[in-house]
This record gives structure tokens, C-alpha cells and sequence, in this order.
């Protein structure tokens, strides 16, 4: 919906956020103990509102989705997450986190992550939070508490040639001495996506796997950096790189580690970390979807999360 309309709000929103609250949360299953969303009244919603301020997604001026922003620590907690029953579906919860984070990160306040508080009665909201980045991090029943990093970037990608074209595109940032760690379960796409950084660089040699190898070097065609493919699977510290006798200086390549998590990090101060899924819950929800090539549905989820300085003034949400 291009015509959706996502601004930050204060307590004089409060009469339209009560109004999308009490029909998301009304409209969902009975519950019990039932959510605390359901005793909300304009005036305990404008107190909230005051606090840590809120946003409101409008369709035509009509209230359709908002939330409230709760700052604790060094996380932001989003509150009272709402979008009317009638306009679930069309992208407006997925607006409103990207609102969420152009508007944490432009508070100045410093903030690590967001947080989210779910139930357990409502796996499909969870499997929602899921496909936004979102990791359990502590249960006490019936909530669920999800959190992800606030500069991660989500991506689907329903094919292996879209896992190829995000690297593609991914591959346009990325200068010499810039760090990749890949993560993701056997057969997820690491590969995959790493081909498509590959042809993306311009990089001579056709990427595969380098579990046997450890690690190769792809010397670039066009006078750029080349690709070091690196498989630390079998590594036991990333300082063993500099017994593989490598023709280029990881600070002249851009360096992609597969399995490089709790490994990679001693590399650099700044990294990408790229963690790959594979959306089985979303096949079997479309079984037999074909792709453009008669192929079936495979999707991946891709969650591009930039650490360290070298990344601050860049923004990925662009690719694809």
C-alpha cells in the first residue's frame, strides 16, 4: 500500500492508537490470562504515548496500525504492535518496523536492538516476528520475548537465483578489507549467495564450496578486490588463515567466511553478518508454487546485520 502514510506520534494520538489496538487485539483469539492490550484506554495509552513516544500508520487519514516505543536499556520494546483486522496482510506491519527503525536510530539514544513481547497461543504471530528478524530470547509462559539487532535487514528470497541477486546486489557496497561472516544450516544458500557476491565483484573462477579447501582466492577481473571464500568449519581460530599461504593480504580482498560465527570476529571491528534460513514453513504453506521456471518455491530468509563503524552511514535496505 503506497498510499499508507507512517508518522511518529505523541499523547494527542492517543483516541486513534486506542482505536486500532482495541480492533487488532479484540479480533484475536480468547486467551487467558486475556492480553493487557484489552483494558487500554485513551488516557493510560496517552501516558505511554508520553513516555516514549509511539508511531501510527494512516490509510487516507484513516488510523490502520501503530505502536508504542518503550526504551529500556539499551533495547527498545515495541508496545501495543497493531494493525486493524481489515488491513492485515498488505504490509503495513512491515512498514511500521521499518518506521520503527529510522525513528530509534534517529533519537540519538544509542540503542542495541528491538524487542518484541509475543504469545504463545499465536504461533503465527511468532513465525511473523521470525521472518522479521526476530530471535527468542527468554520465555515465561505464555509470552515470548523476541529480539534482533536494530540495523538488521531482512530479505526473502524465493529462489537460488534471488539468493544469488541479493550478493549481486550486496556486492555493489562492498570495497577491499570488508568482512562477510555467513551463517546458516547445511544446503541454507551460503554458497549460493557467495556466488552471486562473486559475479557481483567481477571476480574470475566459478565459487563453490571451499569445505575441502578451506579457502580460496578469486582474483578479480576488473581491478577491483579480489574474493577470499573461506569454510571455518574445520578451523580452529581464524589466526590458522595465516598458515593457508594465500596470494593476496585480506585487507586488499573482500573476505566471506561460512561458519565464521564466534570465529570471524577477531578479523575485524567491522563486519556484515549474513544468516541465511530456509523458510520450510513457508514452502509447506505454499506447496506447489512454481517459480517464473517451472521450479518449486524454495525461500530463504537473509538477515544482513552491519557491525562496527565502517557500516554507520550506509543503509542495505535498498537491495534486492
Amino acid at each position: 500500500m503506497s498510499d499508507v502514510v507512517v508518522r511518529p506520534v505523541g499523547p494527542e494520538a492517543a483516541e486513534a492508537v486506542h482505536t486500532v489496538v482495541a480492533a487488532a487485539f479484540g479480533n484475536r483469539i480468547a486467551m487467558d490470562p486475556p492480553p493487557d492490550a484489552l483494558s487500554e484506554t485513551p488516557e493510560t495509552l496517552a501516558a505511554k504515548l508520553a513516555d516514549g513516544g509511539g508511531l501510527l500508520a494512516t490509510l487516507d487519514d484513516v488510523p490502520v496500525g501503530c505502536l508504542i516505543l518503550d526504551p529500556i536499556g539499551s533495547t527498545t520494546y515495541l508496545r501495543r504492535f497493531a494493525v486493524s483486522p481489515d488491513h492485515q496482510g498488505h504490509g503495513i506491519a512491515g512498514r511500521l518496523i521499518d518506521a520503527t527503525v529510522d525513528a530509534v536510530l534517529a533519537s540519538g539514544r544509542g540503542m542495541d536492538d528491538l524487542t518484541v513481547v509475543a504469545r504463545e497461543e499465536l504461533p503465527a504471530t511468532i513465525r511473523f516476528w521470525e521472518r522479521q528478524g526476530f530471535k527468542e530470547i527468554l520465555r515465561y509462559s505464555p509470552l515470548v520475548e523476541m529480539r534482533r539487532p536494530l540495523r538488521t535487514m531482512v530479505f526473502h528470497a524465493p529462489t537460488a537465483e534471488a539468493t544469488r541477486g541479493l550478493g549481486r546486489s550486496l556486492a555493489g557496497q562492498l570495497t577491499r578489507g570488508d568482512l562477510l561472516v555467513l551463517t546458516g544450516d547445511l544446503g541454507a544458500g551460503k554458497t549460493t549467495f557467495t556466488q552471486g557476491l562473486g559475479a557481483g565483484l567481477g571476480v574470475r573462477g566459478h565459487v563453490t564450496s571451499p569445505t575441502f579447501v578451506i579457502a580460496r582466492v578469486h582474483p578479480s577481473l576488473v581491478q577491483g578486490p579480489a574474493l577470499v571464500h573461506v569454510d571455518a568449519y574445520r578451523l580452529g581460530g581464524l589466526d590458522e588463515l595465516d598458515d593457508l599461504d594465500l596470494d593476496t593480504s585480506l585487507d586488499d580482498a573482500v573476505t566471506v567466511v561460512e561458519w565464521g560465527e564466534d570465529i570471524a570476529e577477531g578479523l575485524s571491528e567491522s563486519r556484515l553478518e549474513v544468516r541465511i534460513v530456509r523458510e520450510q514453513g513457508r514452502v509447506a504453506q505454499d506447496a506447489g508454487a512454481l517459480d517464473v521456471d517451472g521450479e518449486p518455491l524454495d525461500e530463504r530468509r537473509i538477515e544482513v546485520t552491519p557491525v562496527g563503524p565502517r557500516w554507520h552511514a550506509l543503509s542495505f535496505r535498498g537491495l534486492g
